[in-house]
């Protein structure tokens, strides 16, 4: 058996394969890929979970260890475990490259001698778990967990996994995420408790989106965020408007997001020719730039790739399920030089299109997991100085998760709730049940939404970067607009810092010269301009609602009737509805009347 690449071969090796290698499989290994390589075969675990961020080179890291394996025939097959049908043939292509041969269509009976092993999905493994567990034990095999955390989206999947893969004489697991927003047990995954008595994943090998950044392994990412006035009707008929971005109920801010992203819309269309914009500022530097719409269903992909063709005059690739056809058009769009790429809620993890460098953020999941696989999509470095810009909304969550990208996290076992508290963790839930769904089918559920779209504008809201924040509130197509979308695509880290500093300095400058049809606009630089969350909103209303409750034993008056006279007295919609500024208006005028009742 040869696990030695070819130099035929060696030029059509991915961005993900560097130079020469020790191990004679993928060429010079980067530091990280080496220093995990190293502490493997030092402790010759039977378990190593290896957590890399997106772009970092996974696929690398583990084929050389399986090569490694196979040399010393501690192992004689390999079976990889990858979430999509996209992902097993994209594996079974990389290990090709390097002389490992793996079937990406078996699904039963004997495997062909000219085979190492075979690439199958989580699904696929759910199936037939008793199938996968004869190989395994009829052979020494290592079985490589790609994205282990797609081993936890179901209870049943997680069970297959465990069942096929339980007598494996090595397992490798491999993710750029491994949180999670459910509690499921990931298989093969070690927990550690911690101080706060809390169980949390143990990873054999980090390495970091920080880290990898410092390394120029990964782009920067610039987000740039818009704000506007949505306008939608409830399902009890009530007309609301609201600013995206202000304080507001976790349903108004769901009902805002979603009315945004409406393409009937004004909102969609100014973000997205905002986006070509930038898209066309890269492409100066790196001319084969691509940009991805990530869309929640399949009505709205389409839609996105009308306004794309009339704004930009070309197609827009669709991929709207993970079908044959559809892993072509992925192809087909990574080798071309083709501008956009709308794909249903986002292209799997680990799919490797590295000249994507603009994204638009235009569904309404917001888990930290899959953020961070959806701005993974962007982040591959393929030479020095290359930026990603990604474009949101203006909602408190995705603001957080953009300023948290350096930060490592872990998968929780454990939910920390204080009595009487709502479950953090619970909105979540259904989020992750959708953002998983093996196909994207139309489900009808567009046509059950509790409101309806009305209207929409996007204003140009703040520019994130490193976890500081840049800019201020400028009209779509204005020069401060046009400031932020012009930086050029190929910049050192330190140096897009210091870029983003001097606009916002200028933009401050030109903004005490602004006619007076631009006075509604906010005149506060985005680092002066809190986002409050959902939790600080809920800390309002229960604090009102000890406030009124008090009210209650003093007055003798139901809580009806207080909630009623603080409406009429300060204005402002039903406590489930209010910002922050009128819950605070509230609880200081029941505190006025509590003290004159005194």
């Amino acid at each position: 058996m040869t696990t030695t690449a070819s130099s035929s071969t060696s030029h059509h090796l991915s961005p993900a394969f560097p130079g020469r290698a020790p191990w004679g499989t993928a060429s010079k290994l980067r530091a990280w890929q080496q220093g995990a390589m190293e502490k493997y075969i030092q402790e010759q675990p039977r378990d190593f979970l290896a957590v890399a961020t997106p772009g970092a080179g996974k696929t690398t890291f583990a084929l050389t260890l399986a090569s490694w394996l196979l040399h010393h025939h501690v192992v004689q097959q390999v079976t990889v475990v990858a979430p999509t049908e996209h992902l097993k043939k994209q594996w079974a292509e990389a290990a090709a490259r390097i002389g490992i041969k793996l079937d990406p269509e078996y699904s039963a009976g004997p495997l062909s001698r000219e085979y190492h092993g075979v690439a199958v999905t989580y699904a696929g493994v759910g199936v037939r778990p008793m199938l996968h567990r004869n190989r395994v034990e009829q052979r020494k095999t290592l079985v490589i967990l790609d994205e282990i955390h797609h081993a936890g989206d179901s209870k049943s999947w997680g069970e297959a996994c465990l069942e096929a893969f339980e007598p494996a004489t090595r397992r490798l697991a491999l993710t750029g995420t491994p949180f999670r927003s459910d509690t499921n047990p990931i298989p093969f995954v070690t927990y550690e408790e911690g101080n706060d008595g809390i169980r949390r994943s143990a990873a054999d090998y980090t390495y970091g989106y920080g880290s990898a950044l410092a390394d120029n392994v990964v782009r920067p990412v610039i987000f740039l965020s818009y704000s506007g006035n949505m306008r939608w009707r409830t399902k009890a008929g009530d007309e609301i408007a609201a600013r995206l971005g202000e304080p507001m109920t976790k349903d108004a801010i769901s009902q805002a997001w979603r009315t945004a992203l409406d393409p009937r819309g004004e909102w969609m269309p100014s973000v997205l020719r905002a986006a070509d914009q930038r898209l066309t500022e890269v492409r100066k530097a790196i001319p084969d730039a691509g940009a991805l719409v990530i869309a929640s269903d399949q009505d709205s992909a389409r839609a996105y790739a009308k306004l794309i063709r009339e704004i930009t005059g070309s197609k827009a690739t669709v991929v709207l399920s993970d079908d044959t056809g559809a892993s072509k058009r992925i192809d087909d769009f990574s080798a071309g030089d083709d501008r956009w790429m709308v794909a249903v809620r986002m292209v799997s993890e680990g799919v490797d299109v590295p000249r994507l460098a603009v994204g638009v953020y235009a569904t309404t999941i917001s888990t930290p997991l899959f953020f961070a696989q959806a701005v993974g999509r962007f982040v591959r470095s393929r030479r020095r100085g290359e930026t990603a810009s990604v474009f949101l909304p203006t909602v408190p969550d995705l603001l957080t998760f953009a300023h948290e990208m350096e930060r490592e996290r872990d998968h929780v076992l454990d939910k920390p709730k204080k009595e009487g508290e709502e479950d953090p963790y619970a909105e979540s839930e259904k989020e992750m049940e959708e953002a998983n769904r093996e196909q994207d089918e139309d489900t009808g559920e567009q046509d059950m939404l509790p409101f309806e779209a009305l209207e929409s504008d996007a204003v140009f809201d703040r520019v994130m970067y490193n976890g500081a924040e840049f800019g201020m509130q400028a009209h779509p197509g204005s020069e401060e607009e046009q400031d932020y979308l012009g930086i050029p695509g190929l910049l050192e880290p330190d140096q897009v810092q210091l870029l983003l500093q001097k606009r916002q300095a200028r933009q401050i400058a030109h903004s005490r010269k602004k006619p007076d049809e631009q006075a509604d606009l906010l005149e506060l630089p985005a680092e002066r301009r809190p986002v409050v969350s959902h939790k600080e909103l809920m800390e309002l209303r229960r604090q009102l609602n000890t406030m009124v409750g008090a009210y209650v034993h003093q007055s003798g008056k139901p809580h009806g009737v207080i909630h009623t006279e603080l409406r009429r007295v300060c204005g402002g919609p039903p406590s489930a509805e209010a910002t922050a500024g009128q819950l605070r208006q509230r609880i200081a005028k029941v505190q006025e009347w509590a003290t004159r009742m005194k």
